[in-house]
């Protein structure tokens, strides 16, 4: 499996492609603020055919190269029907003084040609690669994360068992701040406990912004999820650090 990724934008974002290998078709994960350029390298470099674009959520940080990714490559964008008026509206996730000052300009966001929806538990077959799709909502409503299974060819490092791209829910020691248009953090703490705490420890995380991590890694120093895993310990949760647009 090859995995490319590169942080995009004022912002950082990482954007990912996917594939199972040079000279075959891929998946694009996240195209943010300036990503296209970086997604056209990738692809040229290893000779790929984007066939799909996934979006962990609608907030524009992450969204806003998706319509020229998806059109230059006439691939279907995919997206949780909880953010999928963002695509066309991607001010509505953020505060309008907010917007005036991050875009610094007028600028006009429409959806791609084609865009499916995304649900809870739904497996993806894609570009050979298999995404298991978790709705996380708390950072948006519909926030998702995307599981695809991993083995480590033979001789090349230890096996793991998925790798999770988790968007703005989980990131290496935070998570996804809650105080935007849509978020909620009692949302976002029963998403993590459902969704995150019952992973292997194995799991390698790719965030939507800053380093890789591991479920095993965030389990033991998270403070979010130790919160979760001995409550009488959990003080104010909400004065930690959290992170994303």
């Amino acid at each position: 499996m090859l995995i490319a990724a590169f942080p995009a934008g004022p912002w950082g974002t990482n954007c990912y492609v996917a594939a199972t290998g040079p000279g075959s078709e891929c998946v694009v994960i996240d195209p943010g603020k300036d990503a296209a350029g970086g997604v056209a390298d990738v692809v040229r470099e290893h000779r790929l055919k984007p066939v799909a674009v996934l979006l962990t959520h609608g907030h524009i940080d992450h969204m806003w190269s998706v319509t020229p990714v998806a059109g230059a490559y006439d691939a279907t964008a995919w997206i949780h029907p909880g953010d999928r008026h963002l695509l066309s509206d991607p001010m509505a996730g953020i505060s309008r003084e907010s917007a005036g000052m991050l875009l610094g300009g007028d600028y006009e966001f429409t959806e791609p040609d084609s865009v499916a929806e995304l649900a809870d538990g739904a497996t993806l077959e894609l570009a050979g690669l298999s995404f298991l799709v978790d709705h996380t909502p708390g950072h948006t409503e519909g926030s998702v994360t995307f599981r695809t299974p991993w083995t480590a060819p033979a001789g090349q490092g230890p096996d793991i068992s998925e790798v999770m791209f988790s968007g703005d829910l989980l990131f290496a020691g935070s998570i996804g701040r809650t105080d935007l248009p849509g978020g909620d953090h009692d949302t976002m703490l029963r998403s993590l406990a459902a969704k995150v705490l019952p992973l292997a420890d194995d799991v390698v995380v790719l965030p939507g912004h800053g380093e890789q991590t591991s479920i095993g890694r965030e389990r033991a120093t998270n403070p979010f999820l130790l919160d979760l895993i001995d409550p009488r310990e959990s003080g104010d949760s909400t004065t930690r650090v959290t992170r994303g647009l």
